[in-house]
């Protein structure tokens, strides 16, 4: 027996509340805001500050400065990604798709 639509809303925004709660929240309140997926201010600010500190190593040789940018500019690449992957109840999801 196919689910009724009203089932398939009410779990379709429990995951939406769930996955990104300021989304859900926005989303109620009228005024939309960019899902997860489109934010990715932090990710800037994070891979900036990891390229400044790796050519102000490189400049001034200093091996602490050097592993600092090179750590912060792979946390700020990796910020990039809109689908992280997440372990639910044991079961893995690679990209956003739950395995089945």
């Amino acid at each position: 027996m196919p689910q009724s639509d009203d089932k398939r809303l009410v779990d379709l925004a429990a995951r939406i509340e769930q996955e990104d709660p300021r989304f859900a929240r926005s989303l109620s309140n009228g005024r939309p805001a960019p899902p997860r997926e489109y934010r990715r201010k932090r990710a800037w600010w994070v891979l900036g500050i990891g390229l400044v500190l790796l050519v102000a190593g490189l400049i001034m040789p200093d091996g602490l400065l050097i592993a600092a940018g090179l750590v912060l500019s792979g946390i700020g690449v990796q910020l990039f990604d809109p689908y992280p992957p997440r372990r639910r109840d044991g079961a893995t999801e690679h990209r956003g798709h739950p395995s089945r």
